[in-house]
């Protein structure tokens, strides 16, 4: 290995050093409540979570064995893929091990060089980065502005063969969420593919947790739906969703995400399967969960007519700032989470709060005292 290379790489960590912007990987023990996980049920301590894992374990196995287009696919995946379609209302589906490959998958492979993607400017790195690799042309808009979109589909919607507009549906970074009744309501003016990533929708809204789609009735609408495992499903991996089963066949025969894989492990496939069963049933546990999100952004000042999701950001600006605040937090017992650039904009620093249906009211308001010079004016 070459001191050319080594210096080459220590130089861009030093300097992300200087600029307190360096990441790292740390094990947290010390703290009483978790508040940045995005299990928004604490469903991985469930004991019927944990019994699903153990039963699909014992019975499939440790692993899957094969990638799916061998011998990985088993009668286990396929129960889940069924329950997730029933759930959501789709009639074609498919499974990948994560969130990040889905949404790389649905980008880079379906868009063809024809075509004109739309895309919200904060989406998640892995749509992002996708973007980059699709053939296809892409502009983003302006940040849940629909006047914005209109305006760029009315622009080009005679200059491509297919154009598609892919947002989420609560956003990771600020816990906002798009007018999806507006959304697509300009599909019927400027006919186009959606695709909603529903990551941190599911579960916390809709009647049943199907997510924001669900809630706002617009699921028939939604052309491609991504969600993943990992969050309120407290396990660990993806689905993609449509009513094409030309998209499913598609990616099945193109997607190298999922071709070359070694398949999701049952423990995982039984553990999401039982969350599901368990999430549709959490009426009160939603009301709680998002009652306490809206307390928690009006203690903060911020904006809560119509924001009730659990992911609540506190901008703080300045990155060595944000970090000193998350470590005095930690210091009371609470873990949060400091996010920087590049993965929030310049400038834009914040501690990332996520909340859960376990919490009360009274750490909400020993964390507002915390956090009280940070309050909105």
């Amino acid at each position: 290995m070459t001191k050319k290379f080594t210096n080459r790489l220590n130089q861009d960590l030093n300097d992300r050093r200087e600029k307190h912007l360096h990441r790292e990987v740390r094990l947290y023990n010390n703290y009483q409540h978790n508040l940045i996980s995005n299990d928004y049920f604490q469903l991985r301590f469930h004991p019927k979570v944990i019994a699903g894992a153990k039963i699909a374990c014992e019975k499939h196995g440790s692993g899957s064995g094969a990638s799916p287009l061998l011998s990985g696919f088993l009668s286990c995946h396929q129960e889940l893929l069924d329950e997730i379609l029933n759930w959501k209302q789709k009639s074609s589906g498919m499974l990948f091990n994560s969130g990040f490959v889905a949404n790389q998958a649905v980008l880079k492979h379906l868009p063809g060089k024809n075509d004109f993607v739309l895309a919200d400017r904060l989406i998640h790195h892995s749509l992002a980065q996708a973007l980059v690799q699709s053939p296809a042309k892409f502009k983003r808009y302006n940040h849940l502005d629909m006047a914005d979109l209109e305006t760029l589909l009315q622009k080009n919607h005679k200059k491509y063969d297919t154009i598609f507009v892919v947002t989420e549906s609560v956003f990771s970074m600020d816990g906002d969420y798009p007018d999806l009744k507006t959304l697509v309501a300009l599909k019927k003016k400027f006919p186009f593919i959606l695709l909603l990533d529903e990551a941190h929708g599911t579960g916390v809204f809709g009647e049943h947790g199907g997510g924001l789609a669900e809630e706002m009735n617009v699921l028939d609408e939604v052309d491609i739906i991504v969600g993943t495992l990992g969050k309120a499903l407290a396990s660990m991996g993806a689905y993609v969703l449509t009513n094409n089963p030309s998209i499913i066949d598609y990616l099945t025969n193109e997607a190298g995400e999922y071709i070359y894989s070694t398949f999701l492990p049952p423990s995982q496939v039984g553990a999401a399967l039982e969350s599901i069963k368990l999430i549709k049933t959490f009426d009160e546990q939603r009301k709680t969960l998002r009652s306490l999100s809206k307390y928690f952004r009006e203690g903060l000042n911020q904006n809560s007519e119509e924001m009730e999701s659990p992911i609540i950001p506190v901008l703080i600006g300045d990155p060595q700032e944000t970090i000193e605040l998350r470590d005095q937090l930690l210091s009371k017992g609470i873990l949060v989470g400091a996010v920087r650039p590049p993965t929030v904009p310049a400038n834009s620093s914040r501690l990332r709060i996520s909340l859960h249906s376990k919490i009360n009211e009274a750490l909400v308001d020993e964390l507002l005292k915390l956090l009280d010079p940070w309050k909105k004016n």
